[in-house]
């Protein structure tokens, strides 16, 4: 079994122990995350409407709405380290955007695509898991120093995942952990 393989292991057991001791309300927080999502949505959307219609009263429900997502969010992303905040909140933004993009390609019939974008969608909601349920360690990420496609300057100083799997496995990991049908 390789290290990985292993740590993996030793998380899917933690987290099985932890639910045992009912440390976790994982279903709660996945809706929870849903509703985040859709907030985030919703400030997009009053954004584009107070531009299009030319009404500042769309800019103060705008900020209401934001509001009220920081204070959700702030239930699942605990004490963020760096970036982790931002981060958390546009993977949530993305996962939801490429999955309504996905929904209009199936309407349209383009099924491959369709899924094609579903599976982004899920392995970015599930890295967002991975980060702020400890999953994604700095061991797991190497410097983009390590990187010899990407110069500091074009990765913007940051750290990448280490291998191109890394996201497969997250998903893998984290919708055996997630079961939002759990009461």
């Amino acid at each position: 079994m390789s290290t990985s393989s292993l740590d993996l292991q030793k998380f899917m057991d933690k987290i099985k122990k932890a639910e045992a001791g009912n440390q976790l309300d994982l279903s709660s927080d996945e809706d929870l995350s849903i509703a985040i999502m859709n907030l985030i949505s919703i400030e997009e959307h009053l954004f584009f409407t107070a531009n299009k219609t030319g009404k500042t009263k769309y800019f103060d429900l705008l900020n209401e709405t934001r509001e009220m997502r920081k204070e959700l969010l702030k239930m699942i992303v605990k004490d963020p380290e760096g970036e982790v905040w931002c981060t958390s909140k546009h993977l949530l933004a993305a996962s939801m955007r490429l999955f309504e993009v996905g929904t209009k390609a199936q309407t349209k019939g383009d099924k491959a695509k369709a899924h094609d974008l579903f599976k982004k969608s899920y392995d970015l909601y599930n890295l967002f898991w991975g980060i702020n349920l400890g999953m994604v360690k700095e061991k797991d990420l190497k410097s983009t120093s390590e990187l010899p496609a990407l110069s500091r300057e074009a990765s913007g100083k940051g750290l990448n995942l280490k291998s191109a799997d890394f996201m497969g496995k997250i998903s893998g990991v984290i919708g055996k952990i997630l079961d939002c049908c759990r009461e």
